[in-house]
């Protein structure tokens, strides 16, 4: 539920941004699809990896590994929730359902299958985990564009050094499901210095649009220092876990990001109203 509502708010802010007349119906199609695409998502994800979810702790107690729910059952529920979102996405346009399929697809067909088989899995899954940023402005304005673009690639940089923050963090648990979330495979040096370079790229790529080159996609220089701050916050934590490279560093740099991607996503619409209105 905390990651349905978290897409969930990413698509809604990436709408306030993009949307020049807000309509709240809108707001409301776009809340309900996204949400059922992300339960669509998990929950195919579950069926799939349900042997894997039972030899760990965190996902030992998911619905098909604890007996909740049956297989089935299961699919059932994923195909019901994979046909409501794609339609609530559709009466906003046709774009925005197209890439909401998009994205089931990608988690499910591609992400999901190589997190058993390559670290390559992370860059793979940051696509589809990049989109609901992006898809609020493509629901607002019906077109993919630079500003699109551009919250794309925020979340896209914006997953690396999160993903691994949790891998590293949880290492042991996702060793026993096989699952290889570390670009090295380890919590070494190697993978924390790609952390750190990581979180770089995220503060820089979130910055771009005070530049002006990124469309209606605009930020003042006073929200750029406030990003600018949470960025540095972030790569703190990120330094931190590079010097001691421990599981309570990995942990507080995970739980920083989140914290990243929140507030920027609240400054840059803020910073958008605000400048607005004056």
């Amino acid at each position: 539920m905390r990651l349905a509502i978290s897409v969930v708010f990413s698509s809604i802010a990436g709408y306030l941004l993009g949307v020049e007349s807000l309509q709240w119906i809108e707001i409301v199609y776009l809340s309900l699809g996204g949400y059922a695409m992300v339960g669509a998502s998990n929950a195919y994800n579950q069926i799939i990896e349900r042997d894997l979810d039972a030899k760990m702790k965190r996902t030992s107690n998911r619905p098909i590994p604890s007996g909740r729910l049956s297989v089935p059952q299961a699919f059932v529920v994923a195909t019901l929730l994979t046909l409501l979102g794609l339609f609530l996405l559709y009466i906003i346009n046709p774009i925005t359902s197209l890439f909401g399929a998009i994205s089931i697809f990608l988690y499910v067909s591609v992400y999901t299958p190589l997190k058993t088989k390559t670290p390559l899995s992370v860059f793979v899954g940051a696509f589809p985990g990049a989109i609901p940023f992006m898809l609020g402005w493509v629901a607002a304005t019906g077109s993919f564009s630079i500003e699109a673009g551009t919250l794309f690639m925020i979340q896209f940089f914006w997953q690396f050094p999160h993903f691994w923050a949790l891998g590293w963090w949880l290492y042991d648990d996702y060793k026993k499901g096989g699952f290889f979330m570390l670009p090295t495979g380890k919590r070494d040096s190697s993978t924390a210095l790609q952390i750190v370079l990581y979180t770089i790229w995220t503060l820089l790529v979130s910055l771009i649009p005070v530049l002006g080159l990124t469309g209606r996609l605009e930020l003042s220089y006073i929200a750029a220092i406030i990003v600018l701050a949470l960025g540095l916050m972030m790569l703190y934590h990120a330094i931190r876990l590079y010097k001691f490279r421990t599981e309570q560093m990995a942990k507080k740099l995970m739980l920083a990001s989140v914290s990243y991607i929140t507030m920027i996503q609240v400054v840059y619409v803020a910073d958008k109203y605000i400048r607005t209105w004056l």
